[in-house]
């Protein structure tokens, strides 16, 4: 198969190239994307994924089999000011490559986010739970989740949230960063998920590729429940922090532009089943992180 991964110098895209040499089965195209620059600029040989025609040219070309989109614009409190640019990566750029793909009988994994929901449930949210976005990231989200799946037969949406990796920006990196730096540091104690490390999530998405696409809608963190509290708390010690302090913070006490959810646990149990996945606890994955930043220094 060629596949078209876009957003390839993001996490995910990033992990995936990693974990391409074990799949040398397929040819993989790794674009970046251009539309991510807010000033406009095009870089030479990408792939900009909200020119329509640019991309039927590149499927078509390439004869493409397969498109992971990876590429999103994800700055949350950045997108209530910038929501037309949002929507234009978020809904309209999936629905260009789901109807190119679509026209070569492939198919396409459109990633997603748990800011699909409102954050008002207590118990993990299943994949038929009612949506219900209450930011402009979320709504651009699910209306991208509702084009691929409405213009790709063989379409399947993974919704993920707390992603960090070894790659760009996440707040693993930017906790162990202000741990080093700072004698105190506030947290959010009030808001409860599970991280998800981009590498896990790389390692579900082959195994769907390699076992072959079942679609329909999928969710999928690392195992187990924690607060960003708590989160930051397992950070510095694994990272051997020890001379910040760490309080909790209510939400009310840190507002941001765009809201978040107060419980996004997401249930991992039709991904495991259907791709048979064994998918690691959080703070396993945590430290086998921070072990590869260590080793990158």
């Amino acid at each position: 198969m060629n596949i078209l991964i876009t957003g390839c110098n993001g996490q995910l895209g990033n992990e995936m190239q990693l974990l391409e040499e074990e799949n040398l089965q397929h040819t993989y195209y790794n674009t970046d994307v251009a539309a991510l620059d807010l000033q406009g600029r095009l870089p030479q040989q990408e792939l900009d994924i909200t020119d329509e025609a640019a991309i039927n040219r590149f499927v078509d070309e390439k004869q493409i089999d397969g498109i992971v989109n990876c590429a999103a614009y994800t700055a949350v409190d950045k997108a209530e000011d910038n929501q037309e640019l949002c929507n234009k990566l978020n809904a309209i750029a999936p629905s260009y490559l789901a109807q190119a793909i679509e026209r070569r009988g492939g198919w396409m994994i459109q990633i997603s986010t748990d800011y699909v929901f409102d954050g008002t449930n207590h118990r993990p949210y299943v994949e038929t739970d009612p949506v219900c976005p209450n930011s402009t990231y979320g709504r651009t989200k699910l209306a991208g989740e509702q084009a691929v799946l409405a213009n790709c037969a063989k379409s399947m949406i993974i919704r993920t949230a707390w992603l960090y990796s070894t790659f760009g920006n996440n707040f693993v990196k930017t906790m162990i960063r202000l741990g080093n730096e700072k004698s105190e540091l506030g947290v959010i104690f009030d808001q409860i998920g599970t991280p998800t490390y981009a590498r896990d999530l790389a390692v579900a998405i082959f195994a769907a590729i390699n076992q072959g696409i079942v679609p329909g809608v999928y969710h999928f963190s690392n195992e187990g429940v924690i607060s960003w509290y708590d989160f930051t708390k397992a950070i510095h010690r694994i990272a051997g922090i020890n001379t910040c302090h760490v309080r909790p913070l209510h939400t009310s006490e840190y507002p941001t532009p765009a809201a978040r959810p107060h419980y996004s646990v997401l249930d991992k149990t039709k991904i495991k089943q259907t791709y048979n996945l064994d998918i690691p606890y959080w703070e396993t994955s945590l430290a086998e992180c921070i072990e590869n930043l260590e080793r990158e220094r």
